[in-house]
């Protein structure tokens, strides 16, 4: 029973969900003033976000289609889907929606409305078999304001005479406006009283609730067929009140649809026009350049200029709830400085300006960056991770190196280069976790972005007439460098003897790890272990982690261990699909659907990553493999959607078609994913430089062509080494001023060493062993002068031969 104030019952309806991650779209318009962002799947608006791009705010918004009598369709479920975008890199989409019985064909054509906080889309309902009178159309609009889906509100109202729905949540407002005037409208819970109960069931909508508060609710409005012809434009607009939400709705309703779309597109149009041409590669003939472009571009905040997030998706948001508040939209360091690489790399070096203020914005004071992060820089996730803290400064010398910031301009990012470089010599090598949200241990990526990062911060160092500190960053960076084969490179296993090889490059991680299923969006603690404690490793992970070396200037592509672990990562990790060659993140990797196709729920299984394609694409050109490169840059177009999209994960065996799995094609893991769209921008560039963009020449010099060794071996207390090679210093560093007591014969004699403070956060004491033989134990304590106490612990070093 309704009436004209009417309380939908049933709630607070069931649990919210969200929904697919499969986008086949993204946009936004590409001004300040409209601060709202939209996604597409399935051929309809999934979620919309503001006022923030971290913020959604919708579920989705499809159609249904009934005769009044037998006949239900749902468009997101009952038609195949077309999706071409408006002109090559603008994010305006023209959707066809065929009915899979032949019924009908809906066309659309959706965009931000470019001058308010709206998102319009033009509507075509075409019937195939009978005329327009024969059919019923209504919209049905799933609110998820704030990021969440429970307690929202939603009423049916009027405002300045034209009919609407509304919804709204802790101050954010949202009005849903037709065209034409709505010829019935509803709200309700879902599940129990919301339009699609009441359409599915009875061909036609008898339900006209009014009011549905504090719950998980529906909204929904038929369109008038009779007097719209077939064509409207509907229109979500959003404010901080029911009357502004209703004014930006009305407005993008009401105002003529080709000339806001003439206005969004020449918007994205000129900004586009602004990059240099497009770097053309003869093995890629169907080209996603722009729209990568455009994605990088389109996940960006406007009112945190700079920020970019790593996904406009929710991974298996289908079966996440409000508990999961984060999705992808949120920004994490190192995705964020891949993607402003991927933006120098095409020419936009206004949005990398703003990317680096960005970053230097949201830096921690002790120098690092949140795991990950809001666009307004708030934490979210609890962790650290050390390839974070170099990546900026990567980035950094990056715009430097290209011509970004000019000769004396680097002064302006050096406070903020300092505090990163000093939190990395402080705090690594070992990784408090990996660029997979993975738990401590060593992890060749990191180390060799922190490598790198060392060298790039002392060049930079350099050109602030830091030239000591320069000098240390140098000297740890070689140390760090020299270990790498000592603490990732495992010989004489099992898996060595079933490859033919003699080892191989490997992660290598503690045993109190709890497993190896830690997803971007689940990470799991691990148990607290005093600082430098030494442990065995329990898990030995192969990964494509160790082209790292190659890519970031370490190891030369040709290096014998490289081929070795190549052998390693190829058979366990590598597969073959119909679009070309992929490769998962490591073994036994939890972070997939399950065997069934069930979605990730904590557990499941690893499938193949795009984004490793282009990895390892870029080793193959630094190995000047060029024809294998570009086969790899095509097979990650064949693995993007219609719209250009590139996924995080592809399903990698057989089809299961109830679950929208099929062999070859998007998993239900995030899509689009920032840093695939990134990575491919960079190959793009790097076959048509004929070398790898972003390999930082300051290790290639050092490492590769020079072979640079270390003078020293460091010892602290959070990284205590038990060997020392033969003919190196012994560089003790702690955090206060005290007297080392050492020994080089079991304390048969022994001399003091008073440290010196460095000015780097470090005391260190050189202990002049470069010339004991091997074989000799070195013992050692430390007399705290501020204190006044010894340390009661005395420490040994072994000299083995190097």
């Amino acid at each position: 029973m309704t009436g004209p104030d009417t309380q939908a019952p049933g709630g607070p309806g069931i649990p919210a969900r969200w929904t697919s991650s499969a986008k086949t779209g993204i946009g936004t318009a590409l001004n300040l003033r409209s601060r709202v962002w939209f996604t597409l799947s399935h051929g309809i608006l999934n979620e919309i976000y503001y006022p923030e791009v971290d913020q959604a705010c919708t579920r989705d918004l499809g159609l249904l289609v009934t005769d009044g009598k037998e006949f239900f369709s749902e468009e997101k479920r009952d038609t195949k889907t077309e999706v071409q975008t408006q002109s090559p890199g603008v994010p305006a989409y023209h959707l066809s929606n065929t009915c899979s019985r032949g019924m009908y064909r809906i066309e659309k054509d959706i965009i931000a409305d470019p001058d308010h906080h709206a998102v319009v889309q033009r509507i075509r309902f075409i019937p195939l078999r009978g005329s327009i009178d024969d059919y019923h159309l209504y919209a049905l609009l799933a609110p998820h304001l704030g990021n969440r889906g429970g307690g929202n509100s939603a009423w049916t109202g009027n405002e300045k005479n034209r009919d609407m729905l509304f919804a709204e949540r802790d101050g954010i407002c949202l009005a849903f406006a037709c065209s034409r005037p709505w010829k019935k409208m509803s709200v309700g819970y879902v599940g129990s009283s919301d339009g699609w109960q009441d359409v599915r069931n009875n061909k036609e909508m008898t339900w006209e609730y009014t009011r549905a508060e504090e719950g998980n609710v529906a909204l929904i409005g038929e369109i008038d067929l009779g007097r719209s012809g077939g064509t409207c434009v509907l229109s979500v607009g959003f404010g901080p009140t029911p009357v502004r939400a209703a004014q930006e709705a009305a407005a993008g309703a009401r105002t003529d649809f080709e000339t806001l779309l003439a206005k969004y597109r020449n918007e994205w149009q000129v900004w586009l026009n602004r990059l240099p041409p497009v770097p053309r590669n003869s093995a890629d003939p169907k080209d996603i350049y722009l729209e990568s472009v455009s994605v990088l571009r389109a996940s960006e905040s406007k009112l945190h200029r700079g920020g970019i997030i790593a996904s406009l998706s929710i991974p298996w948001g289908f079966a996440k709830g409000d508990d999961d508040l984060g999705g992808y939209h949120l920004v994490w360091t190192r995705d964020l400085a891949e993607a402003a690489g991927a933006l120098l790399a095409a020419g936009a070096h206004e949005d990398v300006r703003r990317v680096i203020d960005y970053l230097v914005s949201t830096q921690l004071p002790d120098g690092h960056w949140p795991q990950n992060m809001w666009i307004s820089g708030s934490p979210y996730w609890g962790g650290i991770q050390m390839d974070e803290t170099a990546f900026p400064i990567l980035l950094i010398d990056l715009a430097c190196r290209k011509g970004l910031l000019k000769q004396g301009e680097t002064g302006r990012f050096w406070n903020s280069v300092e505090k990163a470089s000093r939190y990395l010599v402080m705090n690594g090598p070992v990784t408090q976790q990996d660029r997979w949200e993975e738990d401590p241990g060593y992890s060749v990526f990191t180390l060799a972005v922190e490598i790198a990062g060392l060298l790039a911060a002392a060049d930079l160092a350099e050109a602030n007439n830091e030239s000591r500190y320069a000098q240390y960053l140098r000297e740890t960076a070689d140390v760090w460098n020299s270990n790498i084969e000592k603490w990732t490179y495992v010989t004489g296993t099992d898996l060595a003897q079933r490859f033919d090889v003699d080892g191989y490059y490997v992660r290598i991680a503690p045993p109190d790890i709890a497993d190896a299923s830690s997803p971007k969006n689940g990470y799991v603690p691990i148990k607290n272990r005093p600082p430098g404690e030494s442990v065995e490793p329990a898990s030995r992970i192969i990964s494509p982690d160790a082209l790292a070396l190659v890519r970031f200037g370490l190891r030369s592509a040709d290096d014998p261990r490289i081929l070795n672990t190549i052998k390693v990562i190829d058979g366990l990790l590598s597969v073959k699909t119909p679009g070309g060659q992929l490769w998962h993140r490591y073994n036994d990797d939890g972070y997939g659907e399950h065997q069934d196709g069930s979605p990730f729920d904590g557990t499941g299984i690893g499938r193949a990553w795009p984004l490793l394609a282009g990895e390892r694409a870029h080793y193959e050109l630094a190995g000047r493999h060029r024809k294998e490169a570009a086969a790899l840059l095509l097979a990650m177009r064949k693995f993007s959607t219609d719209g250009g999209m590139i996924p995080e994960q592809i399903w990698d065996t057989g089809d299961i078609p109830g679950r929208e799995l099929f062999f070859g094609r998007p998993s239900g893991s995030a899509m689009p994913l920032v840093w695939a769209h990134a990575e491919y921008i960079k190959l793009v560039r790097s076959l048509h430089d004929n070398h790898v963009f972003d390999t930082p020449p300051q290790t290639v010099e050092r490492y590769i062509n020079r072979k640079t060794e270390p003078e020293y071996a460091l010892w602290r207390f959070n990284h205590k080494c038990n060997a020392l090679p033969t003919g190196k210093i012994l560089r003790i560093e702690v955090l206060a001023s005290a007297l080392v007591h050492w020994s080089p014969d079991n304390w048969a004699k022994a001399s003091d060493i008073q440290t010196t403070e460095t000015g780097f956060g470090f005391h260190t004491a050189e202990l002049p062993t470069d010339t004991l033989p091997a074989g000799t134990t070195i013992s050692f304590t430390f007399f705290w002068d501020e204190a006044q106490k010894w340390e009661g612990k005395d420490y040994t070093i072994r000299v083995s031969e190097q």
